[in-house]
């Protein structure tokens, strides 16, 4: 596959993640998390090592968000106020 594809690829993944995300799904960070194993692949093919560092904290930080998302958030106790009608 050429460096040209691979930009391309690369890049519409990453968007699409992060569209989703920000369309308040959790499917998005789930394609970024799984985008970092064609960073991976990208960085190993291309011998650009740098990339290695940058897949692994972009991975920590989608599959923190991730596991955020996923995880059951306790319900919020709300203050109950009565209006007295005088």
């Amino acid at each position: 596959m050429n460096h040209q594809l691979w930009s391309w690829l690369l890049m519409a993944v990453g968007v699409t993640g992060l569209w989703l995300a920000g369309k308040r799904s959790w499917t998005g960070w789930a394609v970024g998390l799984a985008a970092q194993g064609l960073w991976l692949a990208y960085a190993i093919t291309t011998r650009q090592w740098g990339f290695l560092a940058s897949c692994f904290v972009y991975g920590a930080v989608y599959l923190r968000n991730l596991r955020a998302w996923l995880r059951p958030t306790p319900p919020v106790e709300q203050e109950v106020t009565s209006c007295v009608a005088s």
